[in-house]
């Protein structure tokens, strides 16, 4: 990556319209549309990326639907901040507000920005990197806010090499990276998936996988570390899976009421926490460049890479969304622009 004492700084190149997904209100795919909009303005950290492709995770499904409905208090309360949806991008550097330091025009970046949906978008200098040279644009837009997630988890669990690690949740985009992160560290992994990703979920190096829909993951272990990220085990469920002092760390919690999502047990957990031996946890999956520049050996030493299930056009991003929707996606879907 190029850095400069002076980077060029945006100009006339902004003015001007682009294509976006746009929504005005809250819904499901239904409410999307492709149309065109005012190219964003950079300020401050600003940086205006050229999206070439941008990820398809639930965090995009939840700031489309408005769900849980807590969430509405950082997105919006009656409709959506911003109109244009996404979050994840990869792409090239188009122009930088005043008081960027370390990107330059036409640098290859990857990160999370503000309506990754459209031609071009915004992001904070702080949630961007340097796009890993061995990934594609597609695949480096995978990367972003799953790996992340994947990567704080597992540190908020306090991974050891030669430590037993159970990862719900195995097939998802998260889920994908966790598996091969826990490797990367060194420990035991046991994945659990639906029946027909088992074979999907070995691919990524699990030493076992666990069938959902014919055992559960309660009666296997146990288990010194379990990051819970798909589905809504309850407490118990979790703490009858971990050894005596092992340490459970819950994310996601799809399937939880509309107020709070799976937030309940978060609370629950760090409130039961202190009075047991065993650790119950869990984070906040934030985007930052210096994750994302940790990532980076892991990619170009082939440690972890993005598993692609399939792409989509901008214009078959409703069709992008319904397939994480139904879930059918085996690791990443992305859209490209």
């Amino acid at each position: 990556m190029k850095t400069q004492q002076h980077p060029q700084r945006q100009d006339a190149g902004t003015v001007g319209d682009m294509r976006a997904i746009v929504r005005e209100t809250y819904g499901g795919p239904e409410v999307l549309r492709l149309d065109r909009v005012p190219r964003p303005v950079v300020k401050g950290d600003d940086v205006l990326v050229r999206v070439r492709a941008a990820g398809v995770d639930r965090g995009v499904w939840h700031l489309m639907t408005g769900l849980p409905y807590l969430g509405r208090l950082a997105f919006g309360i009656r409709k959506p901040k911003d109109p244009v949806l996404g979050l994840d991008l990869a792409g090239s550097v188009e122009a930088v507000g005043p008081d960027v330091t370390r990107f330059a025009i036409g640098d290859a970046v990857y990160g999370s920005g503000r309506g990754s949906y459209a031609e071009y978008a915004i992001a904070s200098e702080t949630k961007l990197a340097a796009k890993p040279q061995g990934l594609s644009i597609e695949q480096a837009a995978a990367v972003p806010v799953s790996a992340v997630t994947a990567l704080l988890g597992l540190r908020a669990g306090k991974i050891r090499e030669g430590q037993k690690v159970l990862v719900t949740g195995a097939s998802g985009g998260v889920g994908s990276y966790a598996v091969q992160l826990a490797k990367a560290y060194g420990a035991e992994v046991t994945g659990v998936c639906s029946t027909g990703k088992v074979g999907f979920v070995r691919t990524l190096g699990a030493d076992h996988v666990i069938d959902y829909t014919r055992e559960d993951f309660a009666d296997s272990g146990p288990y010194d570390l379990i990051l819970d990220i798909a589905g809504n085990p309850s407490i118990s469920r979790l703490r009858r899976a971990l050894t005596r002092t092992g340490t459970a760390v819950i994310t996601g919690g799809e399937g939880g009421g509309k107020l709070t999502g799976g937030l309940h047990r978060q609370l629950g957990a760090l409130a039961l926490s202190p009075f047991i031996s065993q650790r119950l946890t869990t984070f906040l999956g934030l985007v930052r460049a210096a994750e994302l520049q940790d990532l980076a050996p892991l990619i170009d030493a082939g440690k972890i890479a993005p598993a692609l299930d399939r792409t989509f056009t901008l214009a078959e991003a409703k069709d992008a969304i319904r397939f994480l929707e139904n879930g059918q996606v085996c690791g990443k879907v992305v859209v490209t622009i």
